[in-house]
């Protein structure tokens, strides 16, 4: 919260759960929001600067550690930081060649990638919901959301970034035509010229409705999960104001569900991870 400002229950969880926001107001000048009707005055082009500071933050960490690693790393028996990447290594690989049929050097590393820059940003959830905000309200930064993932512009663009190489592969394995006729020449086919364009209109509704529901079942998953537990997470933080009792059960409430998170965090990560793969797969797959 910003300085020592008090605010109800409700002030409490809207406070927490808003983004702080740069974009253009309606006179014409760009600058950043300090509540939430000024949030709703900024245009199109507005940005969640806290969510694209950590995850793009987040992302430099990772690729630090893992830079690290790679030149840290030696032939003999691996101990420590490189121990640790190369189970992660291992671990993602066996996936990909669990549900990944094609071949493509890509593949795996967007895999490694998807599935540890999740986790991190995932990872967020766990620091106390008011450190960082009450940090950032000391340095005269009124909102400040820490976990990237509950954020659904963060989401959807990672499931873009997907579903762009979705289409990207589908017509390079497939040419545009073999995409064309995967859209419009199945569930249903026939060999009657006059039911067959009414097949290939019902087929490309249903094709083009299972393809663009890919990033944003993809998208909403991760968002609707972490979104959930991080509300749980501030719903518990307000029962430290009832009183010394309801605050030992809340603290008490808040171990067992950040135990529990934890599982949470790391399975939403693994499951956008092995979409990832699987569409890719799917992409990557000749129908004749």
């Amino acid at each position: 919260m910003a300085g020592s400002e008090t605010l109800t229950s409700g002030e409490y969880i809207k406070h927490h759960l808003t983004n702080l926001t740069f974009g253009q107001f309606p006179d014409g000048h760009w600058g950043v929001a300090h509540s939430a009707e000024e949030i709703g005055e900024l245009g199109f082009w507005a940005i969640h600067l806290d969510s694209m500071f950590w995850s793009l933050g987040l992302a430099a960490f990772f690729s630090y550690f893992f830079y690290k690693a790679a030149q840290t790393a030696s032939a003999g028996i691996p101990a420590g930081l490189q121990n640790f990447v190369e189970l992660l290594i291992d671990f993602v690989n066996e996936n990909v060649r669990g549900s990944f049929s094609g071949k493509n050097d890509l593949v795996a590393p967007l895999a490694l990638t998807v599935f540890v820059w999740v986790f991190l940003m995932n990872l967020m959830d766990l620091v106390p919901v008011d450190l960082i905000p009450y940090i950032a309200g000391v340095l005269g930064i009124h909102f400040m959301k820490v976990v990237p993932s509950t954020d659904p512009n963060i989401t959807f663009a990672m499931a873009l970034g997907v579903f762009m190489l979705i289409i990207y592969y589908s017509i390079k394995i497939k040419g545009v035509g073999g995409f064309v006729a995967e859209l419009t020449g199945m569930p249903f086919e026939t060999k009657n010229l006059l039911l067959k364009p009414i097949f290939t209109v019902i087929n490309f509704v249903l094709e083009g409705v299972n393809l663009i529901a890919k990033p944003i079942s993809l998208s909403l998953r991760l968002f609707g999960n972490m979104y959930a537990g991080e509300m749980i997470f501030i719903l518990i933080a307000v029962m430290y104001s009832g009183g010394w009792a309801l605050g030992l059960f809340g603290g008490v409430l808040q171990l067992g569900w950040a135990i529990f998170h934890i599982l949470i965090i790391t399975l939403q990560a693994f499951i956008f991870m092995t979409l990832t793969i699987v569409y890719l797969d799917m992409a990557h797959a000749e129908h004749h």
